[in-house]
């Protein structure tokens, strides 16, 4: 079978990364981060991570080379993020793709960055059933999504109608006084707290929302209910046990989140289910999934934490299967998408 070496740039929002991989065999993938500089403000900047990846580009693309020990006149096409993201910072990745793709005359092809967390998956497991279901939880997304065919067939299932899960994690962390990214801090604290100390609500689980909202998430009155219940301590002048918080707020986010998916399997009749995304990463969710998939005698497909967060091997890997699909190329004047559906894979 004909491997494509595939060049991968990933730039949508706090990490510069370029990824190399043949086929599914990973060459390559360096990341260069720019979370620090956002971590004063308790959130990403846009032109901070513009900037980040304008100074951060061409250092990455140089050790993805000598990492993969490859030239640029080897690769067989490149692949870059074109949507959805950060404007400023898509274009930035652009702009270097198309650069590379016009100077080695090599195919381009503007790849969906939420494709991606599903694809990077292949490179550890292989080819994806098809069809399958897919968990995507990151910090701008949460989504359930039918994956018929990675390069030419994915949709939507159900998604979060107001804030992300990795959104909530983070807004959770600030009003505990924590630092930024929420995620990781919060996973860590909830491992000394009780998860059943505080009971947090589950949102679009009540039998009135089935009908409307039955694979669809909501954190939003999650996120509320947790800053009421720490305010009326603090007004009471109680402690707040942070690590109880954390570990509650945490059951409830991957409590939901497992649920629908399993949920969504058995409705579509689905045997196999990915998670992917930077909350994939998550160590509760990963069990509580896994967990629910056994008892439902589904297979689960997790990458491992380091490929969950963006990197540019996830979208190297799904340029290599549009590729082998015989997708057209992308042309050079493909503009970035910040609001790029997830069913659009490729521009």
């Amino acid at each position: 079978m004909f491997e494509p070496l595939i060049l991968g740039i990933e730039s949508s929002c706090d990490e510069t990364s370029v990824g190399i991989v043949a086929g599914h065999e990973l060459k390559a993938n360096v990341v260069a981060s720019s979370v620090e500089e956002h971590a004063r403000f308790g959130g990403v900047v846009p032109e901070i991570a513009s900037r980040a990846h304008l100074e951060a580009m061409r250092p990455t693309l140089t050790c993805a080379l000598e990492q993969a020990q490859v030239e640029l006149a080897d690769l067989d096409a490149i692949a870059v993020t074109a949507g959805p993201g950060l404007m400023g910072a898509l274009v930035v990745g652009l702009s270097a793709a198309k650069a590379l793709a016009c100077v080695l005359n090599k195919p381009l092809y503007g790849v969906n960055h939420l494709v991606g967390h599903v694809g990077v998956d292949m490179i550890e497991h292989g080819p994806l059933p098809k069809p399958c279901m897919a968990l995507l939880v990151s910090g701008g997304h949460t989504t359930i999504l039918r994956v018929g065919d990675i390069a030419t067939d994915v949709t939507e299932v159900g998604s979060t109608i107001d804030d992300a899960a990795g959104e909530a994690y983070d807004k959770v962390a600030r009003l505990l006084g924590l630092p930024y990214p929420g995620g990781p801090v919060i996973d860590q604290l909830a491992a000394q707290g009780d998860s059943k100390a505080i009971s947090f609500p589950r949102g679009l689980t009540a039998k009135h929302d089935l009908d409307r909202h039955r694979f669809d998430f909501s954190f939003s009155g999650l996120k509320t209910a947790v800053a009421r219940w720490v305010e009326l301590r603090r007004r009471g002048g109680q402690e707040v046990p942070v690590a109880d918080v954390a570990a509650s707020f945490q059951e409830a986010v991957a409590d939901v989140l497992t649920a629908k998916t399993v949920d969504a399997c058995q409705e579509f009749g689905m045997d196999t289910v990915l998670l992917g995304g930077g909350v994939a990463a998550n160590s509760r969710l990963r069990v509580l999934l896994g967990q629910r998939c056994e008892q439902a005698g589904i297979t689960l497909r997790r990458p491992r934490p380091g490929l969950c967060t963006d990197n540019g091997a996830m979208i190297a890997v799904v340029g290599a299967e549009l590729v082998r699909a015989g997708v057209r190329p992308s042309g050079l004047d493909i503009p970035a998408n910040s609001g790029m559906p997830v069913s659009q894979i490729s521009v």
